[in-house]
């Protein structure tokens, strides 16, 4: 395509370590040795193609059929550009996160928080022509997760953005302003950069906000160049 262009090195700190002291479980999986560059072959690069045809839109999270889920009902809607600013249309974003108390809807979380009948705590959204997007969910629970003595991570919720193929496939966590927790947590803290820290906060939005039904939160993501959204394991490409 001739609109490419070329990749701008990210500044250093404004991207997390893959080791980091704080954040205990990266000494199991950060590499070990220098990293190598695979080559990505036409077909990796541009498939498979993701589209609401096949994978259809799951905008709701907060309910579960007629059953509404407990807790503060939320609406996030955000813009993905890159790093000129240009939108970034027709993109599959995942999301997923635990329930208002704190608990995924999942076998491997043994946290002894309730889980919901009504919240399954995962979705799926494709951004519109102007790289906009828009879903519904309730606010997460904090939960605690045994990195450090009395460790809580703050509420949080996890998203995964993919290319034109898998090969592209971003993941990052979405904060909220004002989370107490934000300050103690290691995996926040492990980006040295405050600035891009709090390019993972997502910030009150009264306008978004409806009335009597749910707050409203803006949460843009940049997806390379010096104002880069942080993501997971994107040091040196980008990819995750």
């Amino acid at each position: 395509m001739s609109d490419l262009r070329a990749f701008r090195p990210l500044v250093p700190g404004t991207q997390p370590e893959y080791d980091a002291d704080v954040y205990g479980s990266t000494k199991f999986r950060a590499p070990k040795q220098q990293l190598l560059q695979v080559p990505t072959s036409l077909t990796e690069a541009t498939g498979p193609q993701f589209s609401p045809s096949r994978y259809p839109s799951i905008i709701d999270i907060s309910k579960v059929e007629s059953g509404e889920a407990q807790g503060q009902r939320i609406v996030v809607e955000g813009q993905v550009t890159d790093e000129d600013g240009r939108p970034v249309p027709h993109t599959m974003i995942e999301i997923w996160q635990a329930n208002s108390t704190g608990r995924y809807h999942h076998d491997g979380d043994q946290h002894d928080a309730p889980l919901d009948p009504h919240f399954q705590g995962a979705g799926r959204v494709f951004t519109d022509e102007n790289g906009m997007y828009r879903y519904i969910s309730i606010k997460p629970g904090a939960y605690p997760w045994r990195n450090h003595h009395n460790a809580w991570r703050p509420n949080h919720i996890h998203y995964s953005l993919f290319g034109p193929g898998f090969a592209t496939r971003l993941i990052t966590q979405m904060y909220f302003d004002g989370d107490p927790l934000l300050k103690y947590d290691p995996i926040y803290m492990c980006i040295a950069d405050a600035g891009s820290r709090e390019r993972l906060v997502a910030g009150f939005d009264l306008d978004l906000t409806m009335p009597e039904w749910a707050l409203g939160y803006r949460f843009n993501i940049v997806l390379r160049g010096r104002n880069a959204t942080p993501f997971e394991d994107s040091n040196d490409h980008g990819d995750h």
